[in-house]
């Protein structure tokens, strides 16, 4: 296998801080890593990156990971069950490895697992941060 067929990408888990992963690139390889089913890829970033998940993530109830805001900072979508994040060049019709800095955007971008509660109309997310052992003393 040649150093093409591996791809190096971001995975991130419901309630989880994300991981990097290195991974074959094929299709059967990604399925597994969004649960088996059909993959989607987003292209929810200003750079080259796509989200690749579970096509039918919230239809199988999959249990809901991150979500996605627009640029006034309101959520547009939850992504359900696990997804990662690699590269999509524009001139390419495959996905690529991410780039050293990318990978470090994204995993400061999704570092904190997030929870989802439903207030009336509205979902909020919070962030689920460790916590500060000052306030064990």
């Amino acid at each position: 296998m040649s150093e093409k067929d591996i791809i190096r990408a971001v995975l991130v888990k419901p309630g989880e801080e994300p991981e990097i992963i290195e991974f074959e690139h094929t299709l059967e390889e990604m399925q597994r890593l969004v649960g088996g089913g059909l993959i989607q890829a987003i292209y929810p970033f200003d750079d080259d990156a796509a989200l690749i998940c579970n096509d039918e993530g919230k239809i199988l109830g999959m249990p809901l990971n991150r979500a996605l805001y627009d640029l006034r900072d309101e959520i547009y979508d939850i992504i359900a069950g696990d997804f990662f994040i690699c590269r999509a060049p524009a001139d390419s019709d495959t996905f690529a490895s991410l780039t050293d800095e990318q990978i470090d955007n994204y995993m400061e971008r999704f570092r904190y697992p997030e929870e989802f509660v439903k207030m009336w109309s509205r979902v909020e997310v919070v962030e689920k941060k460790p916590h500060s052992r000052d306030y064990e003393r």
